[in-house]
């Protein structure tokens, strides 16, 4: 397809994922001169970029906005928006919890609206990327998943509650991993292995599993049962994962608690 880069980009917000998303858009061509960054403080912008540090009525009509601010800042970021002609625009938001109709109603001036949900896998280029829009024009939907596709995979949502659930599962899932590396960390220096030596360990495993699983055709059920021989070592271990179906009880209270903070954050 043509070049998806927007002629103009204006981007409100540009903190840790905005950011890696612009630097992995330059990284593929993305022109800095057009772009202007409005933010306090941002980090690591090339030569070219305009950068404000507030809203003002000299920025010219971008072909797109990308909103990468925090969802409670909306109230106070809409009305300094006005001051800017939106009516060539499509508003690209990443803002959990804050649907289309929000978007439509605190940026009433904009040509169009669509959400994003990335995660911060982004900074290395191997985000998952949830996009959904309503009434969005074939160009645009084309346009939009080929400049996230750029930043790892790019996949459309029917359903717009949906966002709620890919914020609990792709958009803060990282997190969830990192935490588990940590405690399989702990555990092993519990036992008595050098700390060093069992981050070193918990890591290697897990990346190596994750591609493994990534590559292979069968489903990570499977894979595990593989793994677990009857009276082995492994099976010791999903005993007690399993007991009480403890591991999935966890995981879906947690995901559960995250998905109820995205609504929240909506309203």
């Amino acid at each position: 397809m043509p070049n998806p880069f927007p002629q103009s980009l204006l981007v409100v917000g540009s903190g840790n994922m905005a950011g890696a998303m612009l630097r992995g858009w330059f990284a593929q061509g993305l022109d800095p001169a057009s772009v202007t960054v409005v933010d306090p403080s941002p980090r690591d912008l090339p030569d070219g970029v305009r950068h404000l540090t507030a809203i003002d009525a000299s920025i010219a009509a971008p072909d797109w906005l990308l909103l990468g601010i925090k969802p409670q800042m909306l109230g106070d970021v809409a009305p300094q928006l006005a001051a800017i002609d939106l009516s060539p625009t499509l508003v690209v938001s990443m803002l959990a919890g804050v649907e289309c109709a929000g978007l439509r109603a605190a940026l009433p001036g904009a040509r169009a609206v669509a959400r994003i949900m990335p995660n911060m896998a982004v900074s290395i280029g191997q985000s998952v990327t949830a996009l959904f829009a309503q009434g969005l024009a074939d160009d645009d939907r084309a346009r939009l998943e080929a400049l996230f596709a750029m930043l790892g995979t790019a996949e459309w949502l029917a359903d717009e509650a949906q966002m709620h659930l890919v914020t609990a599962l792709s958009g803060s899932g990282p997190a969830y991993l990192f935490r588990f590396i940590d405690s399989l960390g702990k555990a092993a220096e519990a036992l008595g292995m050098p700390d060093d030596q069992a981050a070193r360990f918990a890591m290697a495993m897990v990346r190596g599993s994750a591609e493994l699983a990534h590559l292979s055709s069968e489903t990570p059920a499977e894979l595990a049962e593989r793994v677990a021989s009857p009276g082995g070592t492994t099976r010791a271990a999903l005993n007690v994962f399993d007991a009480d179906a403890a591991l999935d009880r966890l995981v879906a209270e947690a995901m559960a608690a995250a998905a109820r903070r995205s609504v929240e954050l909506g309203q």
